[in-house]
């Protein structure tokens, strides 16, 4: 049998656990290739010189929380190279309605009031619609343990 565990709803999903003949359990997920239509948010944040660590810091432990969320398909933090001041929070959606969400859950609001005073100027959003990858599997993050 398949059931969908994600929660997600621009994209099928399937996740199934099966008994193997050795009497291991498999776990697998299935994803389509249809076309998404995903929501980008690319938030720029430019902190105040000496608090660059601490805003990583809280920028990661709120990542990592926020790409486990059902309406969250990836959730990357890069620094600028030549000013380590500036980052950009690539935030990408599988709904409208998702950015709302994430603003509502407890690790997104810890970590706004963890970084408010370490903000040089206030943090500016720009929305942008995916168009390439097209499918789930070049934006998932797969198996792998996020560190």
């Amino acid at each position: 049998f398949c059931y969908n565990l994600t929660g997600r709803t621009n994209w099928e999903a399937c996740s199934a656990t099966l008994l193997l003949n050795n009497g291991l359990c498999q776990h697998f997920v299935l994803m389509s290739s249809s076309p998404l239509d995903l929501l980008c948010v690319h938030v720029f944040v430019t902190c105040k010189p000496g608090t660059e660590e601490d805003f990583k810091s809280a920028s990661l432990v709120n990542a990592r929380a926020s790409s486990q969320e059902p309406g969250v398909t990836r959730f990357d933090v890069v620094q600028q190279i030549d000013d380590p001041t500036k980052f950009v929070l690539v935030e990408i959606y599988n709904s409208d309605d998702a950015p709302a969400k994430h603003k509502e859950t407890d690790h997104y609001k810890a970590w706004r009031a963890t970084v408010a005073d370490m903000m040089a100027v206030p943090r500016n959003a720009i929305k942008y619609k995916s168009l390439f990858p097209s499918t789930m599997e070049g934006w998932e993050y797969g198996d792998s343990k996020l560190e």
